[in-house]
Formats: structure tokens, sequence, C-alpha cells
């Protein structure tokens, strides 16, 4: 584990680890967060703002690379997905497997959705999608609408809605109580690779391989209403922080907070040098973000205040050179002024 540079700054050390992180969690209800690393298995950790990271568990039931991990709505279960092409379902009270999907999908797995209580959808290597009912071991919806993999998976509030991001550049909305497609976006000429719901059900974000944001309207899956360009490399994951503000992991290494509608770059939340930023997590209360990256490290950024950052609506957006630093307040990112040198070398449009 590494130190914080800046032991002023109240946010948890980092986590280091021999291998790559291929995605992180945090507990819905708890300082814990999990992660599922290329060499296929889990690791557990409590976090600290104050003291240690300590680890909790570390669980090997893959035989190869996890690479898609959530916890239960209530925090007592941790669902695993695997290029083993099983799902596993973890009691965190033993450490055991309760339940064990074996060949779950025919091709490896490459991303999971909590959509209900009892209820997992899962998108694979080969477009396929299915949703999972626990109490059966069962899949009650088995699709294959995409010719690529199923990049990210989104429900909404309702969780009527399953949203499906793909590499062969759709969106495509299911309806999960009917079990049914609803419609599929017409094809764009970039993979699209990732995914969030903002404005209170009202906006559908896709980050793309080109940099850019497709915005589309809640129900109006064919065609994007807006698009947002900017980010000079791919949008690899994105998590909505506020209805307004999403931060976004990208493959240049720098995680940004970006405000949609009107839409603006916000600044610079934190980095991973020149590694790929490969998955994002939002903290239970709100207040932390966690990033992975090719660096084999779990980082900690202060989120908290972001809602307080003022956007200005009139005027235009401008292009800029220099990513812009989100300004210390009350040790607001007080740790990334160090880091300025490092970050000035890449641009934020």
């Amino acid at each position: 584990m590494a130190t914080n540079k800046n032991s002023n700054y109240e946010k948890p050390k980092d986590l280091k680890f021999d291998d790559l992180v291929v995605d992180i969690c945090f507990h819905p209800n708890r300082e814990v967060i999990a992660a599922g690393h290329i060499g296929g298995n889990v690791t557990i950790h409590t976090y600290s703002t104050t003291g240690e990271n300590n680890e909790l568990m570390n669980l090997e039931h893959h035989k190869k690379a996890c690479r898609a991990l959530k916890f239960s709505s209530d925090g007592i279960h941790l669902y695993t997905a695997s290029k083993d092409k099983s799902i596993q379902v973890i009691d965190l009270n033993t450490g055991s497997v309760k339940q064990k999907l074996k060949g779950a999908h025919s091709s490896a797995i490459y991303c999971l959705q909590v959509t209900g209580e009892n209820f997992l959808a899962s998108g694979d290597d080969d477009g396929c999608l299915k949703l999972w009912d626990l109490r059966t071991k069962t899949a009650v919806m088995d699709m294959k609408e995409n010719e690529d993999y199923i990049s990210d998976l989104a429900v909404d509030d309702q969780q009527k809605f399953l949203l499906a991001t793909s590499g062969d550049g759709t969106l495509t909305a299911f309806n999960i109580r009917q079990k049914r497609m609803e419609l599929q976006s017409e094809l764009f000429d970039s993979e699209l690779l990732s995914l969030s719901i903002l404005k209170g059900n009202q906006k559908v974000l896709c980050g793309t391989s080109e940099g850019v944001i497709n915005i589309f309207n809640w129900g109006e899956w064919g065609n994007i209403s807006d698009r947002f360009p900017g980010h000079p490399l791919s949008i690899d994951c994105m998590v909505p922080i506020t209805r307004d503000i999403v931060c976004t992991g990208s493959s240049d290494g720098i995680v940004r907070a970006v405000h949609i509608l009107p839409n603006r770059f916000m600044g610079v939340v934190g980095e991973h040098d020149e590694f790929p930023v490969e998955n994002l997590s939002l903290s239970h209360d709100r207040k932390l973000l966690a990033s992975c990256s090719h660096d084999q490290t779990v980082k900690f950024w202060k989120v908290d205040n972001l809602k307080k950052e003022k956007v200005n609506t009139k005027k235009k957006a401008k292009k800029t050179n220099k990513p812009k630093h989100l300004a210390p307040k009350d040790d607001f990112f007080a740790g990334l002024a160090e880091d300025l040198q490092i970050l000035l070398r890449y641009r934020i449009l």
C-alpha cells in the first residue's frame, strides 16, 4: 500500500497490488472496497481516512481474470464474474462461495449489473446479454443483439430498463420486466465503452473510443440528442456524482469531472500518470471516488465538494491546452497541486 502524498489531506491511502486490478466496487453501506484482479483473485479491504487500510479477504475462487464485481444491495453478498465464464456469489459473512453459475456464458464475461434483489445481468465478449434469477440459478432472459462485446450495463431507478453499450458501436435498451429488447441505436463509428444515467433518469451518457460523450434523451434510444467531444483518448469508464456531474476515466490516465448540459470540463480529479484508468466506483456516502489502473494501484479521491463547484452557464466553453485543477477548498483535492507538472502534458479540450 502506498502513502498519501499530502498527510494533511483526509483521504484513504492508496491500495498497491502485485498485479493489475480490473474492476473495483465500494460496499453499499460500509467503509469496504472490493477489487477484482487479472490473476482471478478478489481482494476485500477496509479503508479509512484517518488510519490504515486493512485486508479482510483474499478470495481465489476464479480460475481466470475476475473482470467484474458488484455488491448486493444489502451488502451481504458479492457477485463476481470472470474470464472463466462463471458467475459466483460470495457470502461475505463466511467468505465462502454460496452459488456458482459454472459456464454461465459460452464466452468470457465482461460486465455485471445488479437489477433487483434477486436479479443480476451479465454481458460477454460475444455480445450476449443474460438476466439471471439467482433464486433458481437460471437465465430468465437471454439476448444476442450485438456483434461485439458488451462493454457496460446500467439500470434505471425503477429497475425496468437495462441499458447496454457495445464494442459494435450501439446502445441497446432492454425491458427487463417484459424480457425483450426495447430499441437499439443506430451504429456509431466508434466503440461505446462506458455508460451513465444522469439528470434524474432523463439523460444517458455513452463514452466512446474517440473521447466523445454521446448524450441520449431517455426513451429516445435511436440516435443521440447531443455530443460532447474533448477527451484526448478513449473514455473507458464513468460514474455519476450528482444530477449534473459525471466523473470519467480515460486511457490517458486522468480522472475528470464533467458537467453535462451545459457541457463543461470542470477539472482534474486525479491521475494515474500515463496508465489507463480501468474503472471507477463511488462510495456509499458519495464522498470518495476510487479509481483503478494499469499501475496496479487503487487510488481514492475526495469528490464531496464537487456539487459546490460553480459552472458558468452563460459563458461559452473555451478550448485550452492546460487542464484545470479544481481549486483546493477546505483541503478539497489538496494533494493534486504537487502533480501539476505531470498533468500539464495532457490536454482537456
